[in-house]
C-alpha cells in the first residue's frame, strides 16, 4: 500500500549470549584460516572521507568533475565508510551526512530521508546509475559502490521531484580481479554473510564480471521482529572493439521481516523517553505476519565514443516490485475520538492491516550525447539527451480492520480480522524529458553552468472497484543556472539558482468542487551561495541556501476561508495555499595531520510556514525537522599496532516538532559511536577486522518525531548494540 508509513522503536541493550560469541568466533577464525593471501598498503591507513574532494556526482549530469570544482553541494559515501560505520541499510546513512536527517524510518520497512528538511519522495528523488527507479522497497547496499547525495533544486535532474536532492545509487561494475568474503554479526544474533567476485576474460581482458551475494538472519533488538534478507547480483561488461562498451547487470533482493510501529503522544503528554522500552513492538499480536519486499532490477548501457571527446549513451532499466504489507497498526484514540495520538492511559486503537500481492513496475530509458566541444572560443562540457519513463502501480483489495484496543506496554492482545474491505488505487504514468547540461568555461576563473529539463508527463489513477478514477497530462520546464569564480587552483565560488516542479491532483471525492482536478504545476526554487576550499590536509565548504515550496491545502468553496474539515454539503476548493520556505546554512569540513583525520557537517535550519489562508499557520515550523545538526567521524591510526585504527563517530540533532500547531516539541539529542578497524599487515593475506558499539552511553531520546497521515508518531533511539565484522581477501 503506498500509503502506509510506520516508525519503529529499537531495542535495548542485551548482553550477547557465550554460544553466540563463540560461534561467532569460530566462525571468523575458519573464514581467516581459508583466505588466500594478497594485502593491500592502502589498508594500513584508514581515513575518514564523506565529500572527498576528488569524488564526483556524476547523478548531476556533468560527468567526472571533482566536487571541488563543481558549483552544487554533493555528497559521495563509499562502501568502505557504511562498512566502517556498522551501516547496513539507508536510513543509517543520516550518521554521516548534517543535511540528511531521518523521515520516518522503520526497521522491516523502507526507509524515508529528508535533505535540508524536506522529506524525498521515494517515487521521484532516487536513481540509480542516474536512472530513475522507485525506492519503495529496502534498497540492498551489497552490490552497491557508492551512494551520490545532489543537494538542492532538484529539477536539474528530475522531471517531478521534492526539493532538498537526490540520492543516486552506484552499482558495483567489473573492474579487475576481485575476491572478497565477509561475515558480520549484529547484537543480539543478527548474522550476514556476502560475497564479492569478478575478474576479466578473454582477449586484452575485453570481457569482464563481477558478482555479489548476500544472505541475512535477521534478529534486531527489537522484540518480535526477526526474519531473513537475501540479495543475488551480476555485473558484466564486453568492451567492442576500440569505441564500444556494452553492460549489463541483474539484482534480486528480497527481506521479510515484520515492521515496527511508533510510539505516540499520551493525550497531551509527550512520553518520557528514558521510562519507554525501545526494544519493544507494538506489531506483538499472535497474528502478525512479515512484511515482504522483493525487487528485481534489470539495466543495459551501451557507451559509444564518437570522438576522443564525445561519447553516446543508451541506457535501459526495468524495476519490478512485489511486496506484501501487514501489520497490527496502532492508531488513534476512538474514546478520545482524537486520531492524532493514542489515549491518555497508554491505550489505542488497534487495525488489522493486510495489503498483499502489490506490484509496482518502473521502466526507463535514456539516449544521450555527453563530451567536450569548444565553440566560439569557449570549452563545453555537454550532456544532451531525452529520458522515456514508465510507471505502474497494481494493488488488490486491502484489509483495514479496527479489531480492538492495544496498549503502549504491549500487553494486550486483540483477534485477527483479515477480511478484504477496503479498496485500494492504482496508478499509471508516463513523462519524456528533454534535458540539456553545458558547463562553459569562458577563461581559468570563470565557468557558466546551466541546465534545462521539458517535461511531459500523463498521469492516471482509479480505485481497485473503478470508481474515483482521474486522469490529466501536464508540460513544464525547469531550469537550473549557476555562476562559478575559480579564485585560485584551491578555492572556489559559486551562486547557483534552479527550479523543481511537483506535481498533484485533488481527491475525486464529492466533497471537493474541483475533484479530480490537477494543480498548477507546483513550483519550487532554491538559490543558493557557496565557497570551496581544496588542499592536500584541509577541505572545507560552507554553503547558504534559500528553498521555496509551494504548500496546498482545503479552503471553503463558498467564502475562501480556511477549511477545518469539508463535507459534502459544504464542499471545499483544494489549492495552493502559501509556501514553505527553508533557509540555512550548511558547513563541512575534512582535516588530516599524520594518523588523524577528522570529518565533521553542520546545518543550521530556518523552515517556517509562509502565506497560509489560515494566519495562524505562518511562521509555524515543519514536523520532524530538527533546527541544528551536527555530525562528526574521526579516525586515529595507532602507530604501536600498524594496521589498527580507533574510530569515532558523533551524532546531534536539536529539536522537533511534533505536532502542526508546534504546541509539542521532542528534545534534542547527542549520540556517540565508537569502533576499531583493524587490517593486519601479514605477508599473503588481506583481512579487514571491524568491531563497533553504537549509541556507546546507551542514551534514551526520541530520534525523530513523525507526524504522518493525520497522526503523530514518535520513535526512541536504537540502545547500545555491539557489532562485528570480517572481511578476507583470497
Amino acid at each position: 500500500m503506498a500509503t502506509r508509513c510506520f516508525v519503529s522503536p529499537r531495542g535495548t541493550h542485551r548482553a550477547l549470549p557465550r554460544r553466540h560469541a563463540v560461534a561467532l568466533a569460530a566462525a571468523l577464525a575458519a573464514m581467516a584460516g581459508h583466505a588466500h593471501a594478497q594485502q593491500a598498503a592502502a589498508d594500513q591507513t584508514v581515513t575518514v572521507s564523506g565529500r572527498s574532494a576528488n569524488n564526483a556526482a556524476t547523478v548531476a549530469g556533468f560527468g567526472d568533475v571533482p566536487l571541488s570544482r563543481v558549483p552544487f553541494s554533493a555528497t559521495v559515501i563509499s562502501t568502505r565508510q557504511l562498512q566502517d560505520a556498522g551501516i547496513a541499510g539507508l536510513g543509517d546513512i543520516t550518521r554521516l551526512d548534517a543535511g540528511t536527517t531521518d523521515a520516518y524510518n522503520a526497521p522491516g520497512y523502507w526507509n524515508q530521508l529528508a535533505v535540508r528538511g524536506f522529506t524525498l519522495d521515494n517515487r521521484f528523488n532516487y536513481r540509480r546509475d542516474g536512472l530513475p527507479i522507485n525506492a519503495e522497497t529496502v534498497i540492498a547496499t551489497g552490490n552497491k559502490s557508492a551512494l551520490e547525495l545532489l543537494k538542492g533544486a532538484s529539477g536539474i535532474q528530475a522531471g517531478t521531484s521534492a526539493p532538498g536532492g537526490l540520492l543516486n545509487l552506484v552499482v558495483k561494475r567489473p573492474t579487475g580481479t576481485v575476491r572478497s568474503a565477509g561475515l558480520e554479526w549484529t547484537q543480539p544474533g543478527t548474522l550476514a554473510l556476502g560475497a564479492d567476485l569478478g575478474d576479466r576474460a578473454g582477449p586484452d581482458g575485453a570481457f569482464g564480471w563481477r558478482v555479489n551475494v548476500g544472505a541475512t538472519r535477521l534478529d534486531p533488538q527489537t522484540r518480535n521482529s526477526r526474519g531473513h534478507a537475501a540479495l543475488g547480483a551480476a555485473a558484466f561488461d564486453l568492451r567492442l572493439g576500440q569505441h564500444g562498451l556494452l553492460e549489463a547487470e541483474f539484482e534480486r533482493s528480497r527481506q521479510s521481516e515484520p515492521s515496527t510501529p511508533g510510539f505516540s503522544l499520551l493525550g497531551n503528554q509527550l512520553p518520557d523517553a528514558k521510562t519507554v522500552d525501545p526494544r519493544l513492538n507494538l506489531n506483538n499480536q499472535a497474528w502478525s505476519l512479515p512484511v515482504v519486499l522483493d525487487g528485481r532490477t534489470g539495466s543495459l548501457r551501451y557507451t559509444h565514443a564518437l570522438s576522443p571527446d564525445m561519447q553516446l549513451v543508451a541506457h535501459a532499466m526495468r524495476q519490478r516490485l512485489d511486496s506484501d504489507d501487514r501489520i497490527a497498526f496502532p492508531f488513534g484514540c476512538s474514546n478520545a475520538n482524537d486520531y492524532t495520538r493514542y489515549c491518555a492511559d497508554g491505550s489505542f486503537d488497534l487495525y488489522d492491516f493486510r495489503s498483499e500481492s502489490e506490484r509496482r513496475t518502473s521502466d526507463a530509458a535514456d539516449l544521450s550525447v555527453q563530451g567536450r566541444a569548444t565553440l566560439g572560443g569557449t570549452e563545453h562540457r555537454f550532456n544532451a539527451g531525452v529520458l522515456a519513463t514508465r510507471f505502474k502501480s497494481r494493488f488488490n483489495r486491502q484489509a483495514y480492520n479496527w479489531v480492538g484496543y492495544g496498549l503502549v506496554d504491549g500487553s494486550a492482545t486483540a483477534p485477527a480480522d483479515p477480511s478484504l474491505t477496503d479498496d485500494n488505487t492504482d496508478r499509471s504514468e508516463r513523462s519524456t524529458e528533454l534535458h540539456l547540461q553545458d558547463a562553459i568555461t569562458f577563461s581559468p576563473q570563470w565557468q557558466l553552468w546551466a541546465g534545462l529539463r521539458h517535461t511531459r508527463l500523463q498521469r492516471d489513477s482509479v480505485r481497485t472497484d473503478g470508481s474515483r478514477a482521474t486522469a490529466y497530462a501536464q508540460a513544464f520546464t525547469t531550469p537550473w543556472l549557476a555562476v562559478a569564480w575559480q579564485v585560485n587552483p584551491q578555492e572556489l565560488a559559486y551562486a547557483s539558482w534552479g527550479q523543481g516542479i511537483e506535481s498533484e491532483v485533488t481527491p475525486n471525492r464529492q466533497r471537493y468542487v474541483n475533484a479530480g482536478q490537477a494543480l498548477p504545476a507546483l513550483k519550487s526554487h532554491q538559490l543558493e551561495l557557496g565557497f570551496k576550499h581544496h588542499r592536500a590536509a584541509l577541505n572545507w565548504q560552507v554553503a547558504a541556501f534559500d528553498i521555496r515550496r509551494p504548500a496546498s491545502g482545503d479552503v471553503v468553496a463558498a467564502t475562501g476561508l480556511a477549511a477545518a474539515d469539508c463535507s459534502d454539503l459544504d464542499p471545499c476548493l483544494h489549492r495552493s495555499d502559501g509556501q514553505w520556505r527553508h533557509t540555512g546554512i550548511e558547513a563541512e569540513a575534512e582535516w588530516r595531520s599524520g594518523a588523524l583525520s577528522l570529518r565533521g557537517s553542520a546545518m543550521a535550519l530556518r523552515a517556517r510556514r509562509e502565506g497560509a489562508v489560515d494566519s495562524t499557520l505562518n511562521g509555524h515550523r515543519p514536523t520532524n525537522v530538527p533546527a541544528i545538526s551536527l555530525k562528526l567521524q574521526s579516525a586515529y591510526n595507532l602507530a604501536a599496532v600498524p594496521g589498527l585504527a580507533l574510530l569515532g563517530f558523533v551524532t546531534h540533532e536539536g529539536q522537533r516538532m511534533v505536532l502542526p500547531d508546534n504546541s509539542v516539541e521532542t528534545p534534542g539529542w547527542t549520540r556517540v559511536d565508537v569502533g576499531l578497524r583493524y587490517a593486519p599487515q601479514s605477508a599473503g593475506r588481506k583481512q579487514v577486522w571491524r568491531v563497533g558499539v553504537d549509541n556507546l552511553f546507551n542514551q534514551r531520546a526520541w530520534k525523530e518525531a513523525p507526524y504522518q497521515y493525520g497522526h503523530a508518531y514518535l520513535y526512541p533511539l536504537a540502545p547500545r548494540t555491539v557489532h562485528a565484522s570480517l572481511q578476507l581477501g583470497f
